[in-house]
């Protein structure tokens, strides 16, 4: 045993008299290596931002970017309509949230290409040339994703959330800021979506009250009025081509 922990021992000290000029180059190498790579931050020029911390601004843009696509854009009134209407047909899981969310998604992206490509034209292709640098892409970008928000927002959406805020009457609609202008749209864009659901809750109720009167006079009590129903919402639903006037109605709300 005490043959072992000699040998051990001997090991152990030969192991550290080879790490020993390694550990010293490494503590010798090290400030160099922080030099070098703090100073790839730092632009040429002085006058911005390099490469490297621009894309690295880039990549933590991205993580707030679901955020960004449910408040900034049309994907929000969309998606709680068809979650209304599933409601209002009584059906609980079909189409699935998957469906939907991808229904509403590519119709987000209908109702966004205009605004898509002035900001590709402006922002994404300029930057893309060199001739503009990340903030004025990001700046370019913001600009028509406000103009959009601004024709979808209800005045007195604005003008409440800017009296809280103390900021009073604004000239222009350029001149309302994102902190006051996303809530606004925000709020804006629920009632729209609150109201077209109503309209489309009205002709199932009536279905319902119908069936329910019809069950009621017979004497069927005991059976659910919503499993009578539902058959024919689903076929009035598809008699009309309901999803084509949903899709074309919600498109078309947006102007």
């Amino acid at each position: 045993m005490s043959r072992r922990i000699a040998r051990s021992a001997i090991v152990a000290l030969a192991l550290g008299l080879f790490a020993l000029p390694l550990a010293v180059h490494a503590q010798e190498a090290f400030p160099g290596a922080l030099d070098r790579a703090f100073g790839e931050l730092k632009d040429d020029s002085g006058d911005g931002l390099s490469l490297s911390l621009q894309l690295l601004l880039i990549m933590g843009l991205l993580t707030i970017l679901p955020s960004l696509v449910l408040m900034m854009t049309s994907f929000t009134r969309i998606l709680v309509v068809l979650a209304i209407l599933r409601q209002a047909i009584g059906l609980q899981q079909s189409p699935p949230n998957q469906v939907l969310i991808g229904l509403a998604m590519f119709l987000s992206l209908f109702v966004m290409a205009p605004t898509l490509d002035r900001v590709n034209e402006t922002a994404i292709a300029p930057y893309a040339a060199d001739s503009i640098d990340a903030g004025q892409a990001i700046a370019a970008a913001g600009l028509e994703f406000h103009r959009f928000m601004v024709r979808q927002t209800r005045e007195r959406d604005l003008a409440m959330f800017a009296d809280m805020a103390g900021a009073g009457r604004f000239a222009s609609p350029e001149q309302v800021p994102f902190s006051i202008l996303l809530p606004a749209y925000v709020t804006s864009e629920l009632k729209t979506a609150f109201q077209i659901g109503f309209m489309l809750f009205l002709p199932f109720l009536v279905i319902d009250l119908v069936v329910s009167s019809v069950l009621m006079s017979l004497g069927m009590m005991m059976m659910s009025p919503m499993v009578v129903s539902l058959p024919f919402k689903l076929l009035l639903f598809v008699m009309i081509d309901g999803w084509a006037l949903i899709m074309g109605s919600l498109a078309a709300s947006f102007g």
